[in-house]
């Protein structure tokens, strides 16, 4: 098995970018979902409500995450040092808010109020502490630093719809090849070059897998995730990948080698 591909998620939500490699830190892959969207109530805001987020694009430049907006033009996030409290989930966290520039044009593109926010190192979130012993943090992904999927999964799925997905559609951060179809299930860790990563939780899926990445809309048959309801539904929910923490910092990279310890 190796390392098929690799993406990060800057702001939740928004595109990803696909990458040859990233670094890790406490919060997973470097950048990863430090930033996010909040409505007037200062909840997050994701693609489930809004769909056409998918089409807003994000870069990495060395002065920061770039995003740009269909209609809009290109923005630069930089936070402010006013503080703020967002809610993800059931988790309050300390945010700062973002200077206003992009405000006004992605509230626009969605049409409602809508402010960016940043996690800064002061800011801890916990990983699920039923999950996870360790007192580990995350940004704003949805509860796990790490989403790790199967090609041979995808194929598998593939076969049973009458209009084939791409990965993109399940937002993972490694993708694995070289494994058999929903291997994934029985992984306990993950060796990936010279890190190691400890599968914690399957990762139960919602109906954000039904939007289209290139188009920003959502499928009217609510395809793939209703394929997946007939056979993939667990006590964990509808199935497709696993969340995984690191045991340390390093650099995971597109090739490299990846050995599973499995349950029996």
């Amino acid at each position: 098995m190796k390392v098929h591909s690799l993406f990060v998620y800057p702001v939740k939500s928004l595109s990803g970018i696909e990458v040859t490699s990233f670094n890790t830190d406490d919060f997973g892959p470097v950048g990863d979902r430090r930033w996010m969207i909040v409505d007037d109530d200062r909840r997050f805001v994701t693609q489930r409500e809004h769909p056409e987020l998918a089409l807003v694009g994000t870069r990495l430049e060395d002065d920061g995450v770039v995003i740009s907006i269909p209609g809009e033009g290109e923005f630069v996030l930089s936070a402010a040092e006013e503080e703020v409290r967002v809610l993800v989930w059931r988790d309050w966290v300390k945010a700062l808010a973002g200077l206003p520039e992009a405000n006004a044009a992605l509230s626009r593109f969605c049409g409602k109020p809508v402010r960016v926010v940043f996690m800064p190192d002061s800011s801890f979130r916990r990983v699920d502490a039923g999950r996870v012993n360790d007192y580990r943090r995350v940004g704003f992904a949805d509860g796990f630093p790490f989403l790790v999927t199967n090609t041979a999964s995808l194929a598998e799925l593939n076969t049973r719809l009458e209009a084939p997905v791409e990965m993109r559609r399940f937002r993972p951060n490694i993708v694995v090849e070289g494994a058999g179809a929903w291997d994934e299930d029985i992984w306990q860790s993950l060796s990936i070059g010279d890190n190691h990563l400890s599968i914690v939780k399957p990762c139960s899926r919602c109906v954000m897998t039904t939007v289209d990445p290139s188009t920003g809309q959502k499928d009217t048959a609510l395809q793939p995730l209703r394929t997946l309801s007939g056979y993939r539904r667990t006590q964990e929910g509808v199935i497709f990948g696993q969340n995984a923490i690191h045991e340390s910092p390093g650099i995971i990279r597109v090739g490299d080698p990846v050995t599973a310890n499995k349950s029996e």
